[in-house]
Parts: structure tokens; sequence; C-alpha cells
């Protein structure tokens, strides 16, 4: 059986926790911040993580079988 590709973009977005979660940076960090508060900034510096059961978790581990 061939080997199987993992997607280009999901590899620059998305990174495999020790535990096997998902983490991912946030959105809304580029452009636009001096109307944003400055909890709602700080707020978003921090990752996101999706749990291993989630349907975005099935869908990553599709897209990145070797990860």
């Amino acid at each position: 059986m061939p080997k199987l590709k993992s997607h280009s973009g999901a590899k620059k977005r998305f990174h495999k926790t020790a535990s096997g979660k998902w983490t991912h940076a946030r959105a809304g960090r580029r452009h636009l911040l001096i109307e944003m508060s400055s909890k709602r900034g700080r707020h978003l510096r921090r990752s996101a993580v999706h749990k291993k059961s989630s349907a975005e978790a099935k869908m990553l581990k599709a897209y990145l079988p070797y990860d």
C-alpha cells in the first residue's frame, strides 16, 4: 500500500501534544487590533485544544496520518 500524503495546510496549523490532543493558534490576531479589548487580545494568545474524542480530532487524524 502506498504512503499517505499529509494535508499541507493542516501540517502548518495543528500540532499534537504529548497526551494526544490537538492544539492550534486562535484566529483574530492579524489586524484591527486597536478596537479589540486588551482582555480579548490576551485570551487569543493562548492556543486552543481539541479533545481526542471530538469530531475535529477525527478529521485531523485523517489529514495527518503520521503525526
